[in-house]
């Protein structure tokens, strides 16, 4: 019998669509091709792009030039520019502002064949390495409110282009998903005085029938009401609100969680393409605020990244109610993935 089950963090209803079940093998995504004749982002081709804005070198490597290993420039057709001010005004009942913000690409590797999930966990490092030094930075413009961390693999997932490479928007306003994720944690943490996502994660370790993998410092789970089939979610299994606070010894083992979790969907769905966002705290340096509204965020908050592999589509039903369908239990998700030989 189909399930409704609620999500406390996004204060959201998902139908577990039970009698749609469906196994890995009965998804099929036809990936169309999107090749460039020449791919601005390989090696070499650095005349191609806007002057790079980070860049982890090789020894002896020139700024611009060949001997990167992970690179970060602006978006050359950036959804918000970096200059002037916000300018907030009012537009009638509307509200309106200049769209100030950053728009980044980081080049994850100069070879354009390496995915994540092919690349060595040293090489993780650096990425998620250059994913904390941007957020370190971009935080100090007090107009940013939100730095987001995102990847489109596969144009079913809205890559562009095949080189691969990870996103960052920064914006002047708090997106309306992670400002309710924020809000749940902050409802719990004042009725409860502790983390949600410390609750919901403790209590799907004891239980795990939706733990994926397990470490000293990580966990992956299926949610329990999963929006859509195969949707993971990785977290530090210790408290920590902020992804720019985690250690190098926790970077390391977040490279290996993140590297193995793709791994196991790459080989359990045929390489699909998918989406994941990094959901961190907050800039709590922006000007002006308002009063109390991170008070209690490192206490109430927990990071974390979500992987939605894109299997399914979202319709009028979903479109019209906030309702999601998920023809796969994330219990049985959970049981593929754990079992998936990782090469």
């Amino acid at each position: 019998m189909p399930e409704l089950r609620h999500d406390p963090i996004q204060r959201r209803w998902v139908i577990i669509a039970t009698e749609r079940a469906r196994r890995p093998s009965d998804f099929r995504v036809d990936e169309p091709r999107s090749e460039m004749a020449v791919c601005p982002f390989c090696e070499g081709n650095e005349d191609k792009t806007p002057p790079e804005i980070y860049a982890i070198r090789q020894p002896g490597g020139i700024r611009n030039g060949p001997g990167w290993s992970v690179r970060v420039i602006p978006n050359k057709f950036p959804a918000l520019g970096i200059e002037g001010n916000l300018d907030r005004r009012g537009v009638g009942i509307f509200d309106a502002m200049n769209g100030v913000g950053a728009h980044e690409v980081i080049i994850e590797t100069p070879d354009h064949h390496l995915n994540l999930s092919d690349l060595p966990v040293e090489h993780l490092e650096c990425i998620l390495s250059a994913y904390q030094e941007r957020i370190r930075d971009l935080v100090k413009d007090v107009r940013l409110r939100y730095i987001m961390i995102f990847k489109n693999y596969g144009v079913t997932a809205g890559a562009s282009l095949s080189h691969p490479h990870t996103q960052l928007i920064a914006t002047p306003v708090t997106p309306r998903t992670v400002a309710m994720e924020f809000d749940a944690a902050r409802d719990h943490y004042r009725l409860k005085e502790r983390c949600l996502f410390c609750d919901i994660i403790n209590q799907e370790i004891i239980s795990g029938d939706r733990v994926v993998s397990l470490d000293d410092h990580y966990v992956v789970l299926t949610p329990f009401a999963s929006r859509f089939p195969f949707e993971t979610f990785i977290a530090p299994r210790e408290h920590q609100y902020d992804f720019t606070m985690a250690s190098r010894q926790q970077i390391t083992s977040l490279a290996r969680t993140l590297r193995s979790t793709l791994a196991r969907l790459k080989v359990s769905l045929n390489d699909p393409p998918y989406n994941f966002v990094f959901h961190t705290a907050p800039n709590t340096q922006m000007y002006p605020r308002r009063p109390g509204y991170w008070q209690t965020i490192e206490f109430d908050f927990h990071w974390h990244i979500e992987i939605i592999p894109r299997l399914t589509r979202v319709a009028g039903f979903e479109w019209g109610t906030g309702f999601y369908i998920n023809p796969t239990p994330p219990e049985d998700a959970a049981e593929y993935l754990r079992n998936v030989e990782i090469p």
